[in-house]
């Protein structure tokens, strides 16, 4: 079996992490395949339309409530007082154009009279349609009311004073190692604003503004919530950058720190709250963990050899980074926890391959980490960094990248079935109903009277098996090293000879060196002898 067939099931293409847009961030499963940017404009353009729808039944709504009124005055006439004065305010309010939802349904004094009236002359069914409108109408009013922006002093107060009623109520040692924690965080965040100056004071206001506005508003949904949180990093990002021109690296660290204190402080609140259903995922996940503590790394393909006592610490430390996601309470902090988790998964497979890991190979391993660990409250810290994180960490980098590996791998579990781990469908079910496992086979092969001594031996000759071949292969790669050095060097002789052969060297005879003028010429014999002297007498 190829080791493409045997990965079929584990492996992604590294494009289906990117955002299904095509933006090029990268995509998540919370967010529908969408990276944050995306996902926010298309969660916006659903809001708006259901604005639009809703503000028509509104409309609607307010009709059929009039046209029952007219009816009614019609019928009854003139003898109740009460009605009377409710259909003058009635008739007074319909000549005054309404231009905003916030004018259009504004409660007024008439609502005590108006209730009266249609307790006397209205029918039961148009008093569930008035019901349904007042409702509709003031949700409208409040989703058009800005999520975080100013708030009536009197709700503030409220939401002070609730906060002091909950302060009240008695505490454990954890709520009080968390306020501990919530004034150290306070403390260094007013120390890092203060380098600087005036932008710190205003950062520092506009984060005291939005606790407020969140504290009395925690009757929203955790969505409504978490584009509240969304919006404020936003807006605090651009004023950093628009308004104060601040370089890019210490916008990255102003907003870690922003994150970082709101966050302390809201983690009670919007960590797993009652009203989704994070609880019941998280049970699902684990149960489904516990279910699959079966699997071994051998059938997800996992290139991570256990028995190297380096490659073990590291699988340990993986899972215990992991694990520690849940200690945390800032999402950075637990965007950390995974990047080290996933660093620690590379370092096993490139110590077991000598060699670099691959993406291939990365995500089996964290699918095996994350089994053979089970992440206390794995969905609600998964969700928990998708609603309150700082978009931009969850969009690019490496952190972004390891996060939406791990959402993969949790996805992959969930649906993991007997063709992910090339398994009959009549083993798969033995081994989730617990009637056999893996393990019980391997010993099953063995006599219940066979010493432990030759089990080890057996296993070592398999393992002294592993390394002959591994021996083979090398040899045989050197032996191809070898041939392929001689063919070069026969290719390098061979163009040099041709080179000679096409340009041939001529060597020439050496040149005779001339003779000095004043000595004897004895090789040439046709020269005049010398001079000599002669004397003359006289």
């Amino acid at each position: 079996m190829s080791l493409k067939s045997e990965r079929r099931g584990i492996h992604v293409d590294q494009s289906e992490l990117l955002c299904k847009k095509g933006c090029g961030y990268y995509g998540n499963p919370a967010w529908q395949g969408f990276c944050s940017k995306c996902w926010r404009e298309e969660y916006h353009k659903a809001r708006q339309k259901q604005i639009q729808e809703d503000w028509e039944l509104a409309e609607r709504l307010q009709r059929e409530e009039e046209e029952a009124y007219a009816s009614s005055q019609s019928t009854q006439g003139a003898q109740s007082l009460t009605f009377s004065k409710f259909e003058e305010k009635k008739t007074n309010e319909k000549t005054r154009k309404v231009t905003t939802v916030k004018k259009f349904f504004t409660a007024s004094s008439r609502t005590g009279a108006k209730k009266v009236a249609q307790e006397k002359v209205v029918k039961q069914g148009q008093l569930g349609r008035e019901r349904n409108a007042d409702n509709i109408l003031r949700d409208l009013k409040e989703i058009f009311t800005p999520s975080w922006e100013l708030a009536s002093p009197t709700e503030v107060l409220a939401g002070k004073l609730k906060e002091i009623q909950e302060a009240k109520a008695p505490s454990p040692s954890i709520n009080r190692q968390a306020s501990i924690e919530t004034d150290r965080v306070s403390k260094e965040f007013i120390e890092f604003l203060k380098t600087y100056h005036k932008p710190g004071q205003d950062i520092y206001k506009q984060c005291k503004l939005f606790l407020d506005t969140m504290n009395h508003k925690r009757d929203l949904s955790i969505e409504e919530q978490s584009e509240c949180a969304q919006d404020f990093y936003q807006n605090v990002a651009e004023k950093l950058q628009t308004r104060w021109k601040a370089p890019p690296e210490k916008v990255e660290k102003a907003m870690d720190q922003i994150e970082k204190y709101i966050m302390t402080r809201q983690y009670k609140y919007v960590f797993c709250p009652e009203t989704t259903d994070d609880e019941k995922k998280d049970l699902a996940v684990q149960k489904r963990i516990r279910a699959l503590h079966w699997v071994t790394p051998q059938m997800l393909c996992v290139p991570v050899n256990e028995e190297i006592p380096e490659v073990s610490d590291m699988v340990v430390k993986a899972i215990t980074d992991i694990i520690e996601m849940d200690s945390k309470r800032v999402p950075r902090d637990k965007l950390a926890c995974i990047t080290k988790c996933s660093k620690h998964i590379f370092n096993a497979i490139k110590i077991t391959k000598n060699e670099p890991a691959s993406a291939d190979d990365f995500l089996p391993t964290l699918i095996y980490i994350v089994l053979k660990g089970n992440p206390p409250r794995l969905q609600s810290n998964i969700q928990y960094i998708t609603r309150f994180c700082n978009p931009s960490r969850l969009m690019t980098g490496e952190d972004g990248y390891y996060f939406t590996n791990l959402c993969c791998a949790v996805a992959f579990i969930e649906k993991l079935d007997a063709q992910s781990l090339n398994l009959s469908q009549e083993d798969f079910d033995r081994f989730m109903t617990g009637q056999t496992s893996p393990k019980k086979q391997e010993s099953d092969s063995w006599s219940p009277d066979v010493c432990l001594g030759v089990k080890q031996m057996y296993k070592n000759l398999d393992l002294l098996s592993q390394l002959n071949e591994r021996q083979d292969r090398i040899v045989s790669e050197a032996k191809k090293l070898e041939k392929d050095l001689i063919d070069w060097t026969d290719g390098v002789a061979k163009e040099v000879q041709d080179i000679v052969e096409k340009y041939p060297l001529e060597i020439k005879p050496k040149n005779q060196a001339l003779a000095a003028i004043d000595s004897e010429n004895v090789e040439n014999d046709k020269l005049p002898p010398p001079l000599q002297p002669q004397v003359y007498a006289g």
